[in-house]
């Protein structure tokens, strides 16, 4: 009798673990789009123009879907990453120009990411330890956490570590959705395309709109998206599933980033308070929603920040990885070497002091300049039929594809003039 209870746990156990293999990719696509960039705006956005700007994300959620599916069913056909595929198909300019894009990119946001971190945990913990625990202490404890899990080196383990603190972070952002949400009529209203008027904060809504598409509709995250699918050893027999996979991410990024933008809406723009600090929003949340509420948005956004944080470790080694065809294989002393030391980047902004809102901010509306190269390149090689057969782009992804281009170009001429407002 035991012994059949037990191969029924085992079977069950399995099965558990089958089916949430299947989610795995998209759980590390949702943890490398969601980390303190995505917390950034949208509790900016929240903060300063209420649920006004909740048609960006809705947007840059169904834009993200179509271009994760898209770069992924090319893998499944061709077997190429998209590195690869610029470099054989298109010309290995293209192929450099992203990763040094990228590389400059994930550069900004891993000073960015740690130093805001760093702050809200300083804040929280002046919560609970008169005087709080230093941020530069809490920045060297987060980045020895992302360098520990980046050790192992298996794409597995990665993923599954990952998805526990996806999960942490979803499950606390959108409980403190439902504690202090905005009402249903206003969410409804930011459904419909606007654009505010310019609030007191550093942080115009022009400039936020093009952080907002550039944090959520993400180029660095299409590329890796094909590395996953070609290490999952995935064939075109698996398009279903990896576009199930990829709405799934989608789905997620868009509940997520609505429940920051809604906490912040539901409390600080419904008491007039703009936001220029995410850490401000521990001091500001605990008069109006009590410490609960403080210490579930601090969880969200430390495991928002571990999330994100490791990708951007292993961003560029893979990057390089891919365009050279070469095996990934990261326990190889020269790229726990090179991770190491780029790691140190997250000790920046705690140690000179400096403001990560903006560095991080316009890291994210920096990542619209690529986004049109990153449409383009798709559109061409899934059209081609000698690389796609059959598979090749149809009438309506193109279609769509096409809408997006021209999207990106206005939200870029956007991040530039709100940076120039700014400046």
């Amino acid at each position: 009798m035991s012994l059949d209870r037990d191969r029924a746990e085992e079977t069950g156990l399995g099965r558990w673990k089958a089916k949430l293999a299947l989610f795995l990719p998209g759980l590390f696509l949702l943890g490398f789009n969601i980390g303190t960039g995505s917390v950034t705006t949208m509790a900016t956005a929240g903060a300063n123009y209420g649920m006004s700007l909740l048609w960006t994300v809705l947007v840059s959620c169904v834009a993200t879907y179509l271009m994760i599916a898209t770069y992924g069913r090319y893998t499944l056909v061709t077997g190429e990453t998209a590195l690869e595929a610029f470099r054989k198909h298109i010309h290995p300019a293209v192929g450099m120009f992203f990763i040094i894009a990228l590389g400059v990119g994930v550069c900004a946001s891993l000073m960015g990411v740690m130093g805001i971190v760093a702050e809200v945990s300083y804040e929280w913990s002046k919560t609970l330890i008169p005087g709080g625990i230093d941020p530069l202490y809490w920045a060297m404890i987060f980045c020895a956490v992302a360098y520990f899990i980046f050790w192992s080196g298996r794409t597995q383990i990665f993923e599954r570590i990952l998805a526990v603190v996806v999960a942490i972070m979803a499950s606390s952002f959108v409980l403190n959705f439902f504690i202090l949400m905005p009402p249903v009529g206003e969410m409804a209203k930011g459904l419909v395309p606007s654009v505010p008027e310019t609030s007191a904060s550093e942080t115009g809504p022009l400039l936020l709109i093009a952080s907002m598409v550039g944090t959520t509709i993400f180029s660095g995250l299409f590329i890796m998206r094909t590395t996953l699918v070609k290490e999952a050893g995935w064939d075109i027999t698996h398009d279903k599933q990896q576009r199930r996979d990829a709405a799934f991410a989608a789905v997620m990024m868009f509940i997520i980033s609505a429940s920051i933008m809604a906490t912040a809406a539901g409390s600080l723009y419904a008491e007039g308070i703009g936001l220029d600090r995410v850490s401000q929003m521990v001091g500001l949340l605990e008069p109006l929603a009590g410490p609960l509420a403080v210490s579930i948005f601090a969880i969200g956004i430390i495991a928002a920040g571990v999330s994100s944080q490791f990708p951007n470790l292993i961003m560029i080694p893979w990057l390089l990885c891919d365009y050279r065809s070469s095996p990934r294989d990261m326990t190889l002393w020269k790229y726990r070497l090179f991770v190491g030391v780029i790691s140190l980047l997250g000790l920046v902004v705690p140690l000179f002091d400096a403001r990560p809102l903006f560095v991080l901010i316009l890291s994210q509306a920096f990542n619209v300049v690529l986004l049109p190269v990153t449409v383009a390149c798709i559109m061409y090689l899934g059209s081609r039929a000698d690389l796609m057969g059959e598979h090749r782009n149809s009438f309506w992804t193109n279609l769509g594809l096409g809408g997006l281009f021209l999207f990106s170009l206005v939200t870029g001429y956007m991040a530039f003039q709100g940076l120039r407002g700014m400046l």
